[in-house]
């Protein structure tokens, strides 16, 4: 365990919630910062060793979205959406920019710290020794160096789009139901749904064409399989 705790930065126009999350974190052992919109978040990330943060989706100025895809021109820090909006096309715009969990904000302060606790766990689990670079033909991979190239090209991934990656390719041809993937990846925590999320957008990076995938195939009624034969 870290011997400093982690530092939950909270964004969020309303004065109430940014001060109920504060209290709440706060009584579970975290330090929090606050910033009253997204410019004011913005600014305090480069400055400050934040761990994680919580993000409204409806702010003036800029959205959360918009606040969403500047954070990850720079950092992968986490990032959990709070939103008064539930359409599953909200979510899935959320996750596909790149968050790590979407909660709606009639959820409970208890169980939004339980998600800030979740993604944090994962976050700092010790990552294993990185296998060799995995060599697929047109798709190599060089889980050292985190870089994934298609046809000789890089190919920029977010951090769990490569970790979703480098689990499918280590284990060719094996099933992987959105349970499973969801659990090795995620944890207990979130809107499964992020799985077939990710996997869209990894087909329309990855794929000739993403319509009909050969590298990352559906299993109907089960989940998703990498298909490919390693190099010599």
């Amino acid at each position: 365990m870290s011997a400093h705790p982690a530092t939950i930065l909270v964004i969020d126009d309303e004065e109430d919630i940014r001060s109920l999350m504060r209290d709440f974190l706060e009584a579970d052992g975290y330090t929090v910062m606050t910033a009253q919109d997204g410019q004011n978040g913005l600014a305090i990330l480069p400055s400050k060793p934040i761990d994680c943060v919580l993000l409204d989706v409806m702010m003036p100025g800029l959205s959360g979205f918009d606040v969403l895809r500047k954070i990850r021109e720079f950092s992968e820090v986490p990032v959990l959406f709070l939103s008064a909006r539930h359409e599953d096309a909200n979510k899935i715009r959320g996750l596909g920019l790149g968050a790590d969990d979407y909660i709606v904000k009639t959820a409970t302060p208890a169980e939004v710290v339980a998600r800030v606790r979740a993604v944090l766990r994962r976050a700092r689990r010790s990552e294993p020794a990185a296998p060799e670079a995995l060599d697929y033909g047109r798709l190599k991979i060089d889980a050292a160096a985190r870089e994934v190239l298609v046809n000789g090209q890089p190919v920029q991934l977010t951090a769990r789009e490569f970790d979703l990656l480098l689990l499918l390719a280590e284990h060719p041809r094996q099933v992987f139901s959105r349970d499973q993937l969801f659990d090795r990846l995620w944890g207990a925590y979130g809107d499964r749904h992020t799985v077939t999320v990710h996997i869209a957008r990894l087909r329309e990076k990855l794929e000739e064409d993403p319509a009909k995938p050969t590298l990352i195939v559906t299993v109907w009624g089960v989940g998703y399989r990498f298909e490919g034969e390693r190099g010599s």
